[in-house]
């Protein structure tokens, strides 16, 4: 059984409704949910008592450090079987870390610790880092983003790591490392025996300094699937110091994010052939970046070779305008794994969606996420919407947010909703206006279609 509430008042009546329920929960989530010292009180109890609970979600509620000292008298008892905690922005400090820290000690069941958005600062996650080397300790995820963490915190962390190897996730984003502490950190894992899986490193304070090393990691750790250094202002030749390690035979990433790292169409041939041989390669962020229509299009080129595996591809204001819209339609009317095609906050306007269109409704193409907000679109693109949202069985969701479709637009969109033909499942609207008779045709069509979410 699962409870799940989120962004709910907790008042005194529904948590006695409630508890009852949880005894015998698997997960428990209530995120949002204003709880107090004394609901801690209560989920300890339940921790001790509920062996079937496995994942609790508290994220988002002000517990404090005296709170979480009353939950975690549960998580201590043998008796508790918690796998996955959560407790992001909890408005905790450094001061209930040696509690935490014991319960990593004590509770090998625990494999999941979610306390980003905390001011744990270096000195608490040092005594974290103490829990994770104990013997009893086999944790796989650790999330510290947004923990006020500096360069200092390294040396724990690699101590850590060397001696965990059951560690498969690690997000340190948000926290002002710099070069310095990432090269250090690198080096860590490239000799550690975890086989990390997951490393994000978003505003890092990472520049094409310390490229060279993450690049290292890439070629040595084979495990590592899921790279996310967005946010850090690499540049293009720290895009190409990191393309050494992704393209190294060892290299199996799926998933890299690269978003706001102030690359340009001169990354884009590197990127090519990452994307055009990197048959593990599923999914790319570039969102923010200049790659322009140039860079744009030899992108295209890359997903036409036959050895590209690539299903996502995220491209939100990039600089691309209609012109690059041709290569788009050609590499969409060839590629058959691309699932996923995010190009909003690109000036392609109408004519530039007639031409993506075309490649959409091409047989090969096998596109279900598409998102065209703030493209400059008028109603004029809205009837060669509705022919792919009717025809193309396999688009299942729609995003034309902040484009001026008008009545008229959004009526050919309902219209093809209603058409039994189509399979979009969400169709997304927000900051459109419309009329108050367009909206009762649209509330209308939601209860007739209730497997259809309208989100405005």
């Amino acid at each position: 059984m699962e409870l799940d509430i989120q962004c709910e008042e907790m008042s005194p009546s529904r948590w006695a409704e409630l508890l009852p329920t949880m005894k015998s929960c698997k997960t428990i989530r209530l995120d949002d949910c204003n709880l107090s010292s004394s609901n801690c009180e209560d989920l300890s109890s339940i921790i001790k008592t509920n062996p079937s609970l496995t994942e609790l979600k508290l994220n988002n509620n002000e517990l404090g450090d005296a709170s979480v000292e009353h939950l975690c008298k549960g998580l201590l008892m043998p008796s508790c079987s918690l796998q996955k905690l959560w407790l992001q922005n909890c408005n905790l400090t450094s001061a209930c870390c040696e509690t935490l820290r014991s319960v990593l000690s004590a509770q090998p069941s625990l494999t999941e610790l979610h306390v980003g958005d905390n001011k744990l600062g270096t000195a608490g996650v040092k005594v974290l880092c103490q829990g994770i080397m104990n013997p009893n300790c086999k944790l796989q995820k650790l999330q510290l983003e947004y923990c006020e963490l500096t360069a200092d915190i390294v040396e724990a962390l690699n101590a850590a790591l060397q001696s965990k190897p059951t560690l498969k996730e690690l997000s340190l984003s948000n926290n002002t490392l710099g070069d310095t502490a990432v090269k250090q950190l690198c080096q860590g894992l490239v000799e550690a025996s975890c086989n990390l899986e997951l490393l994000h490193l978003e505003n890092c304070g990472i520049t094409s300094n310390s490229c060279r090393e993450i690049s290292a990691v890439l070629s040595n750790k084979s495990s590592l699937l899921d790279l996310s250094v967005g946010d850090n202002k690499i540049g293009d030749f720290g895009l190409a110091l990191l393309c050494q390690g992704l393209m190294h035979p060892n290299c199996k990433i799926q998933k890299l994010w690269l978003w706001d790292c102030d690359l340009t169409s001169a990354s884009c041939k590197d990127l090519s052939r990452l994307i055009s041989t990197k048959e593990t390669l599923a999914e790319i962020s570039l969102i923010d970046n200049n790659l322009r229509d140039s860079g744009m299009e030899m992108l295209c080129q890359a997903l036409k070779d036959p050895k590209s595996k690539l299903q996502e591809l995220w491209v939100r204001e990039c600089g691309l305008t209609t012109a690059c819209c041709k290569a788009v339609s050609s590499a969409l009317s060839t590629n058959k794994h691309l699932k996923v095609l995010h190009m909003g906050e690109n000036k392609l306007g109408d004519a530039g969606v007639e031409l993506v269109c075309e490649g959409l409704l091409h047989p090969n193409c096998n596109i279900q996420s598409l998102w065209l907000g703030n493209c400059d679109l008028t109603a004029t693109s809205c009837a060669t919407l509705a022919t792919a949202m009717t025809t193309k069985q396999s688009l299942t969701e729609l995003d034309l947010s902040y484009n001026c479709l008008e009545d008229e637009g959004i009526r050919k969109l309902c219209e093809a909703l209603r058409n039994p033909s189509c399979n979009v499942q969400q169709l997304i609207l927000y900051d459109i206006y419309w009329s108050s008779e367009v909206d009762d045709e649209l509330r209308a069509l939601e209860e007739s279609k209730p497997e259809v979410k309208i989100i405005s």
